[in-house]
Formats: C-alpha cells, sequence, structure tokens
C-alpha cells in the first residue's frame, strides 16, 4: 500500500537530488534508509550483543562510559565529513 509523506519543498528538492545522484528514485532512498537505519532500541541491543561477544571471546569488557566516548567521536566525525561535504558542493 503507498502512501504520502509531506516534507517541505527543500526536504523534496534534496531528496531529489540524493537520489539522482545515486542513481535511484526517492522513493528506493527512503526505502534503503528505512531499511539500513537502526532505531535507538537497536543500536543498544547491537552493540549489547557485541559487548558480550567481546567479554566472551576476547576477554574484554567494554564500560559504558568508553561506548559512549567513541559514539560521540564518531558522530563528530560524521557531522565533520558532512560538513566538507557541503563545503565542496
Amino acid at each position: 500500500m503507498d502512501t504520502t509523506i509531506k516534507v517541505d519543498s527543500k526536504t523534496r528538492d534534496r531528496l531529489a537530488v540524493l537520489a539522482e545522484a545515486h542513481g535511484t528514485t526517492m522513493r528506493a532512498l527512503i526505502d534503503e534508509f528505512a531499511a539500513n537505519t537502526l532505531t535507538p532500541a537497536e543500536l543498544k541491543e547491537r552493540a549489547d550483543r557485541t559487548a558480550a561477544y567481546l567479554a566472551e571471546h576476547f576477554g574484554v569488557t567494554v564500560a559504558a562510559e568508553s561506548s559512549a566516548e567513541v559514539l560521540r567521536g564518531v558522530r563528530n566525525q560524521v557531522v565533520a565529513h558532512h560538513a566538507a561535504e557541503q563545503a565542496v558542493a
């Protein structure tokens, strides 16, 4: 069943440019985003499984503080990467 998602024209135009750059449609782009983007609960579950695996197989204990610090670092890198892409465009 199809549905409509309402976004402002700036967002629609941006999605169109992104879709074209990826050689796909806006629909496929949004489908891919929805299929591949994890929810906070899914991220936590994956982190918990990873921590359990590391503890069981390598004897490594990952502290919650370490995970949060790494996550902040990754987010900062993603933001910097997107900012650099915008500066070039």
